[in-house]
């Protein structure tokens, strides 16, 4: 089992910045992999940025250049700087680990950005 724990979401004005954390423990041996997920009301969940084994990234593209996901191995946590921000960006963001056998998923953080 993997538990993940979100956090650093919150109310900002558009242009303004936000960090999410997300801190994972138990089976951190079984991940190969962790990113970021959002979900707007009446919206599907959606890829927001993840991070491999290797290092390497992907981002959406609603969100590239805006945003940076990195990781921290010994504080076995996932981060996700996002500047610029706009209303769009608005949405429950959803830690998200891939592992063996199945994935897991935190709890949520709110983000909403003001115009």
């Amino acid at each position: 089992q993997v538990q993940l724990v979100e956090s650093g979401g919150g109310l900002v004005q558009r242009g303004g910045s936000l960090r999410l954390s997300c801190v994972a423990s138990g089976s951190i041996s079984s991940i190969y992999g962790m990113g970021w997920y959002r979900q707007a009301p009446g919206k599907e969940r959606e890829l927001v940025a993840n991070i491999r084994g290797g290092g390497s990234t992907t981002y959406a593209d609603s969100v590239k250049g805006r945003s940076t996901i990195s990781r921290d191995n010994s504080k076995n946590t996932v981060y996700l700087q996002m500047n610029s921000l706009k209303p769009e960006d608005t949405a429950v963001y959803y830690c998200n680990a891939e592992a063996v056998p199945w994935d897991y998923w935190g709890q949520g953080t709110q983000v909403t950005v003001s115009s």
